[in-house]
């Protein structure tokens, strides 16, 4: 499998790709540059940084800005906050995604990347829960296929930790760890599953992704990215076949910008795989 260019868009920090079934689109975010992308094309410039963002049942997109959970209508680009998480002005959201009953799952980082002043929020359109705290940089988020699994990464932990989920009230339980990753590939950052079962990975100053069995913790495969800072894989296409990767230019020195000219780009594969889908939020 080999990941190809499709778009260079030199983002600073490229991120939380979403793939729209109905629309056939892949939205994804800039978070530094407050930008939102369907593919190639700048959708729209914000007011404040955007960690993550899905696609509504209603057709508009839900975003994580820094502090609130918010409606972002595609026709006129009008922003609607419906719900704010009370955070320090030194925190900011990061990754999240829909649960496949439609609840939106975002968590906050410390923007120093030091503290764990961070928490993962689940919001149901109505009142918003907080899963847990402690959170360093709130990273990759995924589930089984049979929905009874989440599993989540807090960057620093070098670790991928699995919870119970019930899907029928959102609630997480049994925290555990699901299996470590090694320094030597990278930080384990954004993260998608397959309908196998099995994580996709994304290697932040890795260069790869890699995909891994997280009953037994074996690395199952590793594929190069042509960016250092990879940050996020998500599956779609058609037949949710195609990988797409996000990446970022972030704190990058020009030695490895020379070396990987196409960091901040989006990255494209056929793969063998069947993807799990990008669930819509909205009840």
């Amino acid at each position: 499998m080999n990941l190809e260019l499709c778009f260079d868009a030199k983002a600073m920090l490229g991120e939380g790709p979403a793939w729209d079934e109905k629309a056939q689109t892949l939205y994804w975010v800039d978070i530094l540059k407050k930008r939102i992308y369907a593919g190639s094309q700048l959708l729209a410039e914000l007011d404040e940084y955007i960690g993550c963002l899905a696609p509504c049942k209603n057709g508009n997109l839900i975003l994580g800005k820094r502090a609130s959970f918010t409606d972002f209508d595609l026709a006129s680009s009008q922003q609607t906050v419906l719900a704010s998480v009370n955070e320090s002005a030194t925190n900011r959201m990061n990754d999240g995604k829909c649960d496949p009953a439609g609840r939106f799952l975002a968590g906050t980082m410390d923007m120093n990347e030091k503290d764990p002043t961070g928490s993962v929020y689940s919001f149901d359109g109505a009142s918003i829960k907080t899963l847990f705290r402690d959170v360093t940089i709130s990273n990759g988020m995924a589930w089984s296929p049979d929905y009874k699994t989440f599993y989540y990464i807090d960057t620093p932990a070098c670790e991928v930790r699995a919870y119970d989920y019930d899907l029928k009230t959102g609630e997480i339980a049994n925290r555990r760890k699901a299996f470590d990753v090694p320094n030597s590939l990278g930080w384990a950052d954004g993260m998608t599953s397959d309908v196998q079962g099995n994580l996709w990975i994304a290697m932040w100053g890795g260069a790869r992704v890699t995909r891994w069995n997280p009953n037994t913790g074996q690395l199952l495969e590793q594929f190069p990215v042509p960016a250092l800072q990879p940050s996020c894989p998500v599956f779609g296409g058609k037949d949710l076949n195609e990988l797409y990767v996000t990446s970022a230019r972030k704190d990058m020195s020009e030695a490895d910008l020379q070396k990987y000219p196409l960091s901040g780009a989006l990255f494209k594969a056929v793969t063998k795989y069947e993807g799990m889908p990008t669930f819509e939020f909205g009840q």
